[in-house]
């Protein structure tokens, strides 16, 4: 039974709250959720340590990053084991997110023993001659960073690392949902070294959290979650650097040329699983026409056979969403395709927080599953004549995060590279598919700004220019 409070200076704080499991609402542990006391405190103290945080010399910073890293890969097991039960996330994707978590801080690590700072030529100009040119970065102050659900140690980790790497002071909001394991990196990173003020770990609720995003003591503020709240939170924070990752309904296109075998086993491990509650989980499958029949009944087949319950379960794909309530929206969503003429191929049921794999052809282009992201299980396969028109399709949603193009010619990956509107491509993959020290985000709905540890830290911090006159 976990028992943390958050996270303010030395002291844990909060209101006991309940966590409950979403797949048998078994009590996980309790965590304390504060109010705007509290949060006041936590942007006080942050504000008040920057001067010394930024200063902390390199090697302290990296020690503290690689610390955080072993400990987490001594305690994989206990931590995997904790989103199982929390957020009912299937225990080998669990694992492996133990295992990005520290990834992650490693790959910050290796930030802070890269050459840092640029020499510029000045003698272009002739006024440069007998001048040097230099441009370090230098970490832009306090960062509120409110953390989603669905991947609550890695994707804290991608706001997280790169701070302390950069030298900014954080405070971390976790989603209530998931608030036991994100206040758990918490205690890792607190326990690990972390300079005093380097981090507060705050779970409040979101009017306080709104609040803290409009103080003037926050520099940046770094979102991830629905576009709903980010977009105005955006609004709020209109003068503030804000980096925003939002949702996403991204589409596996799968072409003539495709190994379909691999598409499909690709396909229903990135539609279903952890029940699609990732931004960047397939949500739309665009098959050429050639192949679409093919791939229909290997799909249909492979949707069927999917693991799906208990999350426990080594072998199962998908869990239960995170509540009851996701649920029966995803359920209500997959009725309305129906009612309007989509043809339901597969599953659809729902029982409790489980919603079952579920395959649907030809979704009328007015309803929610063809224009919003659903966050569940359910797949959406159209036939399309070529690659021009998959693009076209790809294009025509207000989302744009991923698209994964199954393809083993060259030029036409190159041509989704180019024209796709969206801010990765993935070539003979899932959508689904990141690297944590590659730029992740979106374009349109789906936000702006870039994570992956590089590009979050350059995010975190400003360029100066240093202009010397030789003497």
């Amino acid at each position: 039974m976990y028992h943390l409070g958050s996270r303010i200076g030395k002291e844990s704080l909060g209101v006991p709250t309940e966590a409950r499991s979403p797949w048998d609402g078994s009590v996980v542990g309790t965590y304390g959720l504060v109010g705007w006391p509290e949060m006041d405190r936590a942007l006080q103290l942050a504000a008040s340590a920057f001067p010394s945080v930024r200063s902390t010399p390199r090697r302290e910073r990296r020690g503290l990053l690689l610390s955080v890293a072993g400990t987490v890969r001594a305690r994989r097991s206990e931590l995997a084991g904790l989103l199982v039960r929390e957020i009912g996330k299937p225990v080998a994707w669990a694992e492996a997110e133990v295992d990005r978590f520290a990834l992650t801080f490693e790959l910050a690590a290796d930030l802070l023993s890269a050459p840092c700072g640029t020499i510029h030529p000045l003698d272009l100009d002739p006024r440069g001659d007998g001048h040097v040119g230099r441009v370090e970065r230098f970490p832009v102050g306090p960062v509120l960073a409110i953390v989603p659900y669905n991947w609550p140690f890695n994707l804290a980790a991608h706001k997280l690392a790169p701070a302390i790497a950069a030298g900014n002071p954080v405070i971390l909001k976790p989603a209530r949902q998931a608030a036991l394991s994100t206040l758990t990196l918490a205690e890792i990173v607190l326990e690990a070294g972390a300079p005093e003020g380097a981090l507060q770990a705050v779970a409040c609720p979101p009017d306080v959290a709104e609040r803290a995003a409009t103080d003037p003591r926050v520099a940046m503020v770094s979102f991830t979650g629905s576009p709903a709240v980010g977009w105005r939170l955006k609004e709020l924070a209109a003068r503030k650097r804000v980096s925003l990752e939002l949702g996403g309904d991204a589409a596996a296109v799968v072409l003539d040329d495709a190994d379909l075998d691999w598409a499909v086993r690709r396909i229903v491990a990135g539609g279903y699983g952890y029940a699609g509650q990732v931004c960047i989980a397939v949500q739309r499958v665009l098959a050429s026409r050639r192949v679409f029949a093919e791939l229909r009944e290997r799909l249909t087949e492979a949707t069927r056979s999917c693991p799906f319950g208990d999350p426990s379960r080594r072998e199962t794909v998908c869990g239960p969403l995170i509540d009851e309530p996701s649920a029966r929206k995803v359920e209500e969503w997959i009725g309305e395709a129906v009612d309007g003429g989509a043809r339901l191929l597969c599953g659809g049921r729902r029982s409790g927080a489980v919603v079952e794999p579920t395959l649907l052809e030809d979704v009328p282009p007015g309803c929610r599953l063809a224009q919003e992201e659903v966050f569940g299980p359910v797949l959406t396969l159209q036939a399309v004549e070529d690659a021009a028109e998959a693009i076209r399709r790809v294009n025509a949603s207000r989302y744009g995060i991923h698209v994964g193009v199954f393809t083993r010619d060259l030029a036409t990956a190159e041509r989704f590279y180019r024209e796709s509107e969206v801010g990765g491509v993935v070539v003979g993959d899932y959508p689904t598919l990141r690297f944590d020290n590659m730029p992740y985000g979106g374009v349109k709905q789906s936000g702006f700004g870039r994570e992956g540890v590089a590009y979050a830290y350059e995010e975190m911090t400003e360029p100066k220019a240093l202009v010397v006159r030789a003497l």
